[in-house]
């Protein structure tokens, strides 16, 4: 999403080379996405379906 949508950044942590990130986002498999701060999240590669419902969720979520 990150690459064709400018609304959209990403980074890409390795759970290994920063363990309190894996523990804070409780990384218990990969590719874990976890968004907006944990506003949402999913384990495991989604179908690209999945993966936009579980974004606009996050970001129409309201935050408190």
């Amino acid at each position: 999403m990150a690459m064709v949508n400018a609304n959209v950044t990403a980074d890409v942590v390795e759970a290994q080379e920063f363990p309190q990130l894996a523990r804070k986002h409780r990384v218990s498999g990969v590719p874990k996405t976890v968004i907006n701060d944990g506003a949402g999240e999913f384990v495991g590669a989604q179908p690209e379906e999945a993966q936009v419902a579980a974004v606009v969720a996050a970001a129409t979520r309201p935050k408190g």
